[in-house]
């Protein structure tokens, strides 16, 4: 699929600035879309949406389907009618500079379970006829879901072979008995759900209106304390007592010298097909429902993946399987369409990757810190990006290309090659953003922390670390109106406005 020649950037929810601890989808959400509109931005490309299975990590989420129930404004609620401005006071703000998870948690839970209670005892009626409606439209992944929710909460263990045996062998009298015992629960669940799927596509028609396109990432793998792994235990590789008995992870690489382990529990791919990739499409359906376009994390999966037993201390222990290649996605398109995707295709990628990726007409990814790292790789250099590609200046993964910049060991006795690139100390950050920007990539995207210049205290992952990830922020007023009149300039010369601007019009 080719893509208007566009730019965009990469933000994550979480990182918005709000009072309660966490970005979520309410006034900064709508200001960030507005400031993205104002800079001449086409696109909004953001994390998972997922609710984390641990770690806070929207790469490892307890369901493939569901929303993140923090992401869901209050503030929003106020104005539906279900809490009142004095249900918000008392949170007691940390550091405006990194999501306090546990702070905003302790503080939003009990207000969203306020908010139903509300709802219950007197709904607005176009609220009732909406929160129907939406459980008819989605029960086909709702009922499992807030089931696994209910009953990780009952039990507070995630590792559901632990739980009773009838449960976590999922007998239907027990699961029968556990949906009329726990009915008032299971129906919070779904109404969260609905909070958050409303206010979600409120927004995507408040970006789409302002021709912004929101871009999804969606992870290969799901996390074993998953609704989707209890709910599938055929399609994934378990023992008999549903513990994994394989597991996700990469190879040594760029980022880790023993590879990383995920942790993951690995597909049972022969189990998939059987079924036609069904899980696949639904997977994929419910992505585009949310997203204008969709980043396919690890995407070299598909072609070949990295098996671990369960237990291994490292990823070192695992080995190459081939995967499904395009199968998968040739079922999800007889039904879905189009495939607006782009293929993650970073790390040890070879060339049966390429070729299953121009298969499918995704284009892959090219990163700039790449190119000029200690591990220089012409194929990551601006001046060879194909146009059918999306370039970054780094990803989530990645340090802030001013932190990366700064720690940057130039080679010795030879030419530098980013010299072609940055020819002053001065604006740094924005002589690497117009290194992508001028390039011949369809679509450029630059974390919204390469735009504010800002160093590694501003990164937001650093892979194979399990803590501390996730938790950078925005700071309020950070974005101005000279960043928005930079970035629009900047797409303007370099061919890459597709809306009109005032600025530069």
């Amino acid at each position: 699929m080719r893509f208007p020649r566009s730019s965009g950037i990469l933000c994550h929810i979480t990182s918005l600035p709000s009072e309660l601890g966490i970005g979520d989808l309410g006034a900064s959400a709508y200001e960030m879309v507005d400031f993205l509109h104002a800079a001449g931005q086409s696109i909004w490309q953001i994390l998972p949406l997922s609710p984390p299975a641990y770690g806070n990590s929207p790469y490892s989420a307890y369901s493939a389907f569901g929303g993140n129930a923090l992401l869901i404004s209050l503030e929003s609620l106020v104005d539906e009618g279900l809490l009142s401005e004095s249900d918000l006071e008392g949170f007691v703000p940390g550091d405006p500079a990194f999501v306090d998870y546990d702070a905003a948690g302790k503080f939003k839970h009990p207000r969203l379970k306020l908010a139903y209670e509300r709802f219950l005892a007197n709904p607005p009626r176009e609220l009732k006829i909406a929160f129907e409606f939406f459980l008819d439209s989605n029960d086909w992944w709702l009922d499992e879901f807030s089931l696994f929710e209910v009953l990780l909460n009952k039990y507070q263990e995630s590792h559901w072979s632990k739980w009773p045996d009838p449960l976590s062998r999922r007998d239907p009298e027990a699961l029968g008995q556990i949906r009329q015992e726990m009915a008032r629960e299971i129906d919070y669940s779904r109404f969260q759900q609905f909070l958050f799927d409303r206010q979600w596509n409120r927004l995507k028609a408040y970006a789409n209106e302002r021709h912004v396109q929101l871009c999804g990432d969606m992870p290969i793998f799901v996390a074993y304390e998953s609704a989707d792994v209890w709910g599938n235990q055929d399609m994934f590789a378990l023992n008999e007592d549903g513990t994994p008995k394989l597991v996700a992870g990469v190879p040594p690489d760029y980022f880790s010298e023993t590879g990383q382990l995920w942790g993951n529990p690995q597909y049972d791919w022969d189990a998939l097909e059987k079924a036609n990739y069904a899980w696949w499409t639904a997977r994929f359906r419910r992505a585009l429902e949310q997203f204008d376009l969709l980043r396919v994390d690890h995407f070299r999966g598909f072609e070949a993946y990295w098996e671990v037993p369960y237990g291994a201390e490292t990823a070192i222990e695992g080995q190459w399987r081939t995967g499904p290649g395009a199968k998968p996605f040739d079922a999800a398109a007889k039904e879905l369409g189009e495939l607006p995707f782009i293929a993650e295709d970073l790390g040890m990628i070879t060339d049966a990757v390429h070729e299953l990726r121009e298969e499918l007409g995704f284009p892959g990814m090219r990163v700039l810190q790449f190119g000029f790292s200690t591990m220089e790789d012409d194929f990551h250099r601006p001046s060879t990006y194909p146009e059918s590609c999306v370039a970054y200046t780094g990803t989530h993964d990645n340090d802030t290309v001013m932190g990366w910049y700064h720690l940057r060991k130039p080679p010795e006795n030879s030419p530098d090659p980013l010299d072609e690139v940055v020819t002053s100390d001065v604006d740094v950050n924005w002589q690497l953003i117009d290194a992508v920007m001028s390039s011949a990539a369809e679509i450029a995207i630059v974390p919204i922390q390469d735009v504010l210049g800002l160093g590694n205290e501003a990164r937001m992952n650093i892979p194979g670390v399990a803590s501390g990830n996730w938790a950078w922020r925005l700071s309020p007023q950070a974005l101005t109106q000279a960043h928005a009149d930079r970035l629009a300039s900047l797409c303007h010369e370099r061919g890459r406005l597709t809306h009109e601007v005032p600025s530069v019009g």
